[in-house]
């Protein structure tokens, strides 16, 4: 199920320009190894430290384990993710936690399995709860820093965008009209028909779909009021579902339009094929865009593995793989610059809006304040 998860925003502006885009002798190894025993990992903040990549691959490899939490296997091709980090790493073993949990639950879990082999070595989180916990993460930077849009990054490393999307609107075409604004949505063709990926004030994608729906109907980022008003008036006309979707929900008709960022609705479609028939439309107008980070743990059980782990995800063939999986990876200007980048998936990203918005820090911490106040009172 696509059910992840908390705010994702808090990026600026330069975010939208990002969007729119062996052999060694004995002695050699001996001298690594014992290079990787003399490093602290739990305080490592860059791939010096531990002096090489293959260093940092031995002590995450005599660890043995990496914890991970939160990482839905059909979110973003994160499934393939996992199955090429075991691929390329046997010797470390993945222990996948709720996957179906929430940012702040990723949070909580660390807190409640402080000190025990079980808590989280590495979280994936939107930016509101990710801000919120910055005590909670170990500064890293991987090897490929320089690629990453400094917008999009905590400058010490505590948290690093990774791949993101524009909010999108999915539906059934034999359900409902092909819906061109969000005013079509307020018309009785949808009737009991409109969902979106959670609770605005838990859920990432849900908030991304009241700010668009902000910066759609005469509000901004700075302001999510009208976003509010919007969703207020689509439940009073009947129209708001608060179903929270899945390709199941998708398949059995009762939800059969989606606000969710445009790489989930296109995997709904993917895993309904032959079931249900899914489009998924980019509405007209101004744009709503956001990314999801990474962090490491400060208290992480197996410290290596999860800045190997790290170094992992923002290589050439892990930002291809959220490619694959329809998100837009965090270094692909970059990585289309160098020409490691998978130019067939790359053009074949959906269209962009000419303007994309993308809250930063301080808009997205007066949204998440603004949804507690206001939220459940307006859709109840």
């Amino acid at each position: 199920m696509f059910t992840k998860r908390t705010a994702i925003t808090g990026l600026a502006v330069v975010a939208a320009v990002a969007l729119g885009l062996t052999g060694c002798s004995a002695e050699a190894s001996a001298d690594s190894d014992a290079g990787a025993e003399a490093v602290d990992a739990a305080t490592a903040t860059s791939l010096a430290d531990f002096g090489s990549l293959e260093a940092l691959e031995e002590a995450a490899k005599a660890e043995g384990s990496l914890n991970v939490i939160a990482l839905p296997r059909d979110w973003a091709n994160y499934g393939a993710v996992l199955d090429a980090f075991a691929a390329k790493y046997p010797e470390i073993t993945i222990n996948e936690a709720s996957p179906d949990a929430s940012s702040a639950e990723e949070i909580q879990a660390a807190e409640n399995l402080a000190g025990q082999d079980t808590a989280p070595d590495v979280f994936d989180l939107g930016a509101a709860v990710a801000l919120a916990n910055t005590d909670q993460f170990a500064p890293y930077q991987v090897e490929t820093w320089a690629d990453i849009p400094d917008a999009l990054k905590e400058q010490s490393g505590l948290w690093v965008g990774d791949y993101g999307g524009y909010m999108a609107v999915g539906y059934d075409p034999d359900a409902v009209p092909a819906p061109e604004s969000l005013e079509d949505l307020l018309g009785a063709d949808y009737k009991g028909k409109v969902a979106i990926n959670g609770d605005p004030t838990q859920a990432g994608a849900a908030f991304a779909a009241v700010g668009l729906a902000a910066v759609q109907n005469g509000g901004s980022v700075d302001d999510f009021q009208a976003g509010i008003d919007f969703f207020s008036e689509l439940n009073k006309a009947g129209n708001f579902v608060k179903i929270d979707p899945t390709p199941a929900t998708i398949a059995s008709g009762e939800t059969p339009v989606v606000f969710d960022w445009d790489y989930l609705n296109v995997g709904y479609g993917a895993e309904l094929e032959g079931q249900r028939n899914w489009e998924v439309a980019i509405l007209p107008g101004t744009g709503y865009a956001g990314y999801y980070n990474q962090a490491v743990n400060i208290d992480a059980p197996n410290p290596a593995a999860a800045r190997l782990w790290q170094e992992f995800l923002y290589s050439d063939e892990a930002q291809n793989l959220w490619l694959e999986g329809g998100a837009r990876p965090v270094r692909a200007d970059a990585m289309a610059e160098a020409g490691t980048i998978d130019e067939e998936l790359f053009a074949a990203l959906p269209e962009t809006p000419d303007e994309t918005v993308v809250p930063d820090a301080a808009q997205a911490e007066a949204a998440s304040t603004l949804l507690g106040e206001k939220w459940a009172a307006a859709v109840q």
